[in-house]
């Protein structure tokens, strides 16, 4: 009596982290092609084109600026400031998880028919939003410098990269689960766009998340930074708006801390964010050898 063996028709049985970082960089030929069709499809027949990834933000500037400053009258200084250094990471956070859920069911045709990793295809979709998220940090770089001339510049703009590295780092790990998963469970994406919709308002992008320190206490503030994306985009408030403003660094917009704070916290959510990819590659990889079949 013969035991029963399932056959991966398209992946070797197990992930090899090293092996497969390897052929992830020998495919990296087709992981730029496909984020260049990921923004030429985008913006295809259009205009402007890449120019309208630049108007986005512009568009959230005027709507919430009117919103909060006009008619609700916020306590934050030079608020569009604030509003864009916490949006634009929002922006590349939400899309790119948006883009690599639907990647793998997106791009059905070429997953039966070319041999190439399957990871490719939800780090195209992130890498498309990168490049978008680069254009549109050009108009709030471009609005600080006609306010501000240099004087932003100084060592907590250090915290941009990083911030950006972890960030990258826990939207591909959400992204290789949730784009798997899709493939099985197509009412996958429509629960992420309602996660995202919650999630927007539990990250201090249009509030100061000092004025949460302050309501909350400090057990309830070290709650709310269980959310990654709000030590995130504290980092790049932090950045720019506080650097811009070091006056308006008081306790009601932002969480009464020091620079070394903000890098303990993105150390935190970094290591948080590099087992969490770890987990979400591997169950990536095990459902991917059935994603010709399941397509």
């Amino acid at each position: 009596m013969s035991a029963e063996v399932q056959v991966r028709t398209n992946e070797p049985p197990r992930l090899r982290v090293a092996s497969r970082l390897g052929e992830l960089w020998r495919s990296r030929e087709v992981l730029v092609n496909l984020s260049r069709k990921e923004l030429k499809v985008r913006y295809k027949s259009s205009v402007l084109g890449v120019l309208w990834s630049m108007l986005n933000p512009v568009l959230y500037l005027a709507i919430f600026s009117l919103v909060f400053v006009v008619f609700l009258r916020g306590g934050i200084p030079k608020y569009p400031i604030y509003l864009l250094s916490g949006l634009l990471p929002w922006t590349l956070f939400s899309t790119g998880f948006q883009g690599a859920t639907t990647s793998v069911t997106g791009n059905a045709q070429l997953v039966p028919k070319i041999a190439f990793p399957r990871e490719v295809l939800p780090m195209a979709a992130i890498g498309a939003q990168t490049v978008n998220f680069f254009f549109q940090f050009a108009v709030l770089a471009a609005f600080m410098l006609i306010l501000f001339g240099l004087s932003f510049v100084g060592p907590s703009l250090l915290l941009l990269p990083a911030a950006l590295a972890v960030l990258l780092v826990f939207v591909l790990a959400l992204g290789f689960a949730t784009s798997s998963l899709n493939v099985r469970y197509r009412d996958t994406g429509h629960l992420v766009d309602l996660l995202l919709l919650a999630w927007f308002w539990s990250t201090p992008i249009v509030y100061p998340a000092g004025e949460v320190a302050e309501r909350m206490g400090d057990t309830g503030f070290f709650l709310y930074l269980l959310n990654p994306l709000a030590n995130v985009v504290l980092a790049f408030q932090r950045a720019l708006y506080g650097a811009a403003l070091p006056g308006a660094l008081a306790p009601g917009v932002h969480p009464p801390a020091d620079l070394s704070w903000y890098w303990m916290r993105l150390g935190v959510v970094a290591a948080a964010s590099l087992a969490l990819l770890y987990l979400a590659w591997r169950l990536f990889f095990r459902m991917s050898g059935d994603f010709a079949e399941e397509l």
